[in-house]
């Protein structure tokens, strides 16, 4: 049984001919949270297509419902009526995120300068995550945070009479802590800026311009970031904004394609925004056969169509300072990494131990359930593969791996098993949902087999 007393659904993957075929994963998870965000606060109306119609982001969607905008869906694109930059209403009810992290964080940024109060829920898994280090800051501006130790959810912030604003130096590498302090300077007079010593994800500031705000960024001599921006400026609609496919979701299909031997597979609109395409680069440098086809501009973000096809892999070290550029793909990476010949190092990955599961044990516990060599230390892992997949036991495969609720150790371990001897069998699928509800039925499409496990 499942920790809310709903029952599992595990899934098997078991060893799959060439996939073949043209797909687009759904649209990006951060751009489509701030989509909702920045739609919703800007005046005027928003047409947002490609949206990723997650949980996670329509939990977004909901809070800024609650706050004021209206929000409707025609055909597949939603129309969004934005309240207008300082104009949030205060929620009735708690806002609830469920397993929201992004969404969570940076709408506390984004109510934390409003004279009003503003309750966080979230399910198990999100009510165990810190949101210490979006708060800090936000209590510098003025905002009163009451609940439980250890500032994790529920809890309540109410903001001051008139915000201050601050200079903020990011402590650790966090797009959210980036992006929550500058959506917190939109309602706060004067000019808040961010330093950020280690570039992270550039959503937040990109989409910023194109609604409207004035916002500058510049680097210092010892390459850090200064992010600047005026607050309580007007931030108008974009009529049509397209979401570009998620490069975290597109990691799925990119590696089944590298590791099921005599796959070939297009997957079509892709993010390549190089804060967010360290896969790619990684895979690439390892020998990958991954071809950056028919490169466009969609609403300020970099798109491109990737051919990938079934390659020869060589181990790698992948530098720490790439780890931001690529947090969620580690576990994948994991994945193909095992058919690499040599030992892969990983470093720089202290960030997984507080994602929806401590997402590095998680790895190394369903590495070692199907038979693949490792090393888990606090900040890195190595993973030494057999190109033919054979392994310790001689065949890869077999095991069956708990996802501790976590949708990327989910399905980085069913295209484990497309390519293993074995089956691999992962014990609940139902949290892919979260972020990617087609996967399983893509996958299929591209000649994957998947089916419901025994219980």
């Amino acid at each position: 049984m499942h920790e809310n007393g709903a029952a599992t659904r595990p899934v098997r993957a078991a060893r799959s001919g060439g996939l073949s075929g043209r797909v687009r994963v759904p649209g990006d998870k951060s751009i489509s949270h701030r989509a909702f965000l920045f739609g919703g606060l800007a005046a005027g109306t928003t047409r947002i297509t490609g949206l990723l119609e997650g949980e996670d982001v329509i939990a977004t969607g909901r809070a800024m419902r609650a706050m004021g905008a209206q929000i409707r869906k025609e055909g597949s694109a939603y129309i969004v009526e934005g309240v207008g930059n300082g104009c949030l209403l205060e929620p009735e009810a708690p806002l609830d995120f469920g397993n929201a992290g992004t969404g969570a964080r940076l709408t506390m940024g984004l109510v934390g300068p409003y004279d009003f109060g503003a309750t966080f829920v979230g399910d198990a898994s999100l009510s165990r995550r810190p949101m210490g280090r979006v708060l800090d800051p936000l209590r510098l501006m003025g905002v009163q945070v009451v609940g439980r130790s250890g500032d994790r959810l529920p809890l309540s912030i109410h903001g001051p009479r008139a915000s201050a604003p601050i200079t903020y130096r990011v402590p650790m590498a966090s797009a959210q802590v980036k992006s929550a302090v500058l959506l917190a300077g939109l309602n706060t007079p004067g000019i808040t800026t961010v330093i950020e010593p280690v570039m992270t994800r550039d959503h937040t500031e990109k989409m910023l311009q194109g609604f409207g705000a004035e916002l500058s960024v510049e680097t210092d001599g010892e390459g850090a970031r200064h992010i600047a921006l005026v607050g309580q400026g007007a931030l108008k609609a974009v009529p049509e904004f397209e979401v570009p496919g998620d490069p975290s979701s597109a990691a799925f299909p990119i590696v089944a394609a590298l590791i099921v031997p005599g796959s070939d597979v297009t997957i079509e609109n892709v993010l390549m925004n190089p804060t967010r395409a360290g896969l790619v680069e990684t895979l690439i440098e390892m020998g990958a056969s991954i071809e950056i086809l028919d490169r466009r501009d969609s609403g300020g973000e970099a798109v491109a169509d990737l051919r990938v096809r079934a390659s020869e892999l060589k181990a790698v070290d992948v530098p720490p300072e790439r780890a931001p550029f690529m947090i969620d793909e580690y576990p994948v990476l994991a994945v193909a990494a095992a058919f690499a010949e040599g030992t892969t190092r990983m470093n720089g990955l202290d960030e997984l131990r507080v994602k929806e599961s401590d997402r590095l044990a998680a790895v190394a516990a369903g590495l070692a359930a199907n038979g693949i060599r490792h090393e888990e230390g606090p900040d890195f892992l190595t993973v030494t593969g057999d190109p033919q997949g054979r392994g310790i036991s001689g065949d890869y495969g077999g095991g069956l791996v708990t996802t501790h609720l976590d949708h990327r150790i989910a399905m980085s371990f069913l295209v484990l098993g497309m390519a293993t001897g074995r089956p691999v069998t992962i014990d609940d699928a139902r949290m892919i949902a979260t972020s990617f509800p087609e996967f399983e039925a893509m996958m299929t499409g591209l000649g994957a087999d998947l089916s419901t496990a025994d219980r």
